[in-house]
């Protein structure tokens, strides 16, 4: 029988859903992150793919092509989130400000590192491994942090998302300039040039887009949209322009609508049709980033070298990037935020997007003694550090709760015993009301009586 017959694709795709979908839940209960479980679950389909004698399938190619769809669905998800108020304004421009100076220093901390570790590593090239190793992963951030304070919450959501986006950009800024064939100019001026265009033209390819959507009467076009934008992006790529930034205009524009179809431009927008799109929109991409994310995690798992993880070389090296990145985010959160640090200094995992920006570095520009280990290890400790992090403060919550509730049930207590002394103080003085007065016992009538 035939392992891999269209059948069992099917029964081992439907099966991996199923999984990557309890691995939420358990994820949710404990904070382990369900990526170090999709990772885990792909390592043992490795070695029974090996037991089996089906060892020598290449999945690079699939790795590739989830990479550039997961690139779209994190981007477009994380710009559906960002909502721009003008009550929100200083919290997004300090956590921008947070995350780009969290990514460069990590970024030059990593470079000096992998610099000195691995051979025929020049700073050029280090500097592009090591933006990879300095973004935040959103998609392990915000599912993780829902039970921290409104406000850490949000701070960590602008964060990753800002991390993200400018770690996506930092990247392939990095790529054209050490790949020839994706140069687009000279240094930044270049750089600036093709961001100013790629800006113009999704601005109007964003506004045109929901215009046109809004007159489109038919149910099934939140697919249409997906591959629109897939086509955007793919040409973008092809007129070596900075395509993501089209996904990210398209989405913070159809996600703050009133903001940025205001004045004139409102009597051409359709209110009701337009925010059903962003409704279904937001719900297809979240479903499509899920599946995107559990395939990519579990391939992935089946393509690493677990071998590498033993190497003296490999562990020191991954063990410097991880102390930098904590070092560097201290110094960052102490200046802006002050004290009240905790848990957010342990909040700096890395995931999906370190792991597609590593398959994505160009072929002219990689390192054959960059051993991928270093991606394996950096993602499990700083996964793993923030899990220990949030289990910590979740039972520092729960500890305060029962703090509080211990102090409730004083209170109730104590009101207990206040109304009952306020009882029998109202039964004393109707009883008192009925016995004779005083004065009436001093009269002359009751000494007569």
């Amino acid at each position: 029988m035939d392992i891999l017959s269209s059948y069992n694709l099917i029964i081992a795709a439907s099966l991996i859903i199923i999984i990557s979908f309890l691995f939420n839940g358990i994820s949710k209960k404990t904070n382990i992150p369900s990526v170090l479980m999709l990772i885990v679950l792909g390592v043992l389909l490795k070695y029974g793919l090996e037991f089996i004698g089906e060892d020598d399938i290449d999945f690079f190619p699939s790795l590739e092509l989830l990479g550039i769809i997961g690139l779209i669905m994190i981007v477009l998800e994380a710009a559906l989130e960002l909502k721009l108020k003008r009550e929100k304004l200083i919290p997004i421009l300090k956590s921008m400000a947070m995350a780009l100076t969290g990514l460069i220093g990590s970024a030059w901390a990593a470079a000096l590192i992998l610099h000195q570790f691995i051979d025929g590593m020049t700073m050029e090239s280090a500097w592009l491994y090591a933006t990879p190793l300095s973004i935040l992963s959103s998609a392990i951030i915000i599912p993780s942090v829902s039970g921290l304070a409104e406000d850490k919450k949000e701070f960590h959501i602008y964060e990753s998302t800002f991390s993200d986006i400018m770690g996506i950009m930092m990247f392939y800024f990095l790529t054209g300039n050490l790949n020839p064939t994706e140069d687009t100019g000279s240094g930044a001026i270049g750089f600036a040039g093709n961001i100013g265009l790629t800006i113009v033209i999704s601005i109007i390819a964003s506004y045109a887009i929901i215009l046109v959507f809004q007159q489109i009467k038919s149910q099934a076009k939140q697919f249409l949209l997906i591959a629109v934008l897939l086509l955007l992006y793919a040409l973008g790529k092809k007129l070596h322009l900075s395509s993501l930034i089209i996904i990210l205009i398209f989405g913070l524009i159809i996600a703050n609508m009133n903001l940025f179809f205001g004045g004139f431009l409102s009597k051409y927008l359709n209110k009701d049709r337009a925010e059903q799109i962003y409704l279904e929109l937001h719900i297809i991409t979240l479903e499509t980033a899920f599946v995107v994310r559990t395939f990519f995690f579990v391939i992935f798992g089946i393509t690493i070298v677990l071998s590498s993880l033993f190497s003296i070389n490999v562990a020191i090296t991954s063990i410097l990037i991880i102390i930098s990145i904590y070092l560097i985010r201290f110094i960052i959160l102490r200046v802006f935020v002050g004290s009240d640090i905790l848990p957010q200094l342990f909040i700096a995992p890395r995931g999906l997007i370190t792991v597609l920006l590593f398959y994505a570095i160009p072929i002219d520009a990689q390192i054959t003694t960059f051993d991928s280990g270093i991606l394996l290890f950096v993602i499990i400790a700083t996964s793993l550090i923030m899990t220990g992090a949030m289990i910590k403060d979740k039972r520092k919550m729960n500890t305060i709760l029962d703090e509080i509730d211990e102090e409730v049930d004083e209170w109730d207590k104590l009101n207990d015993e206040n109304k009952n002394d306020e009882l029998e103080k109202e039964k004393f003085n109707s009883i008192a009301l009925e016995l004779p007065k005083k004065e009436d016992y001093d009269s002359e009538d009751h000494i007569n009586d």
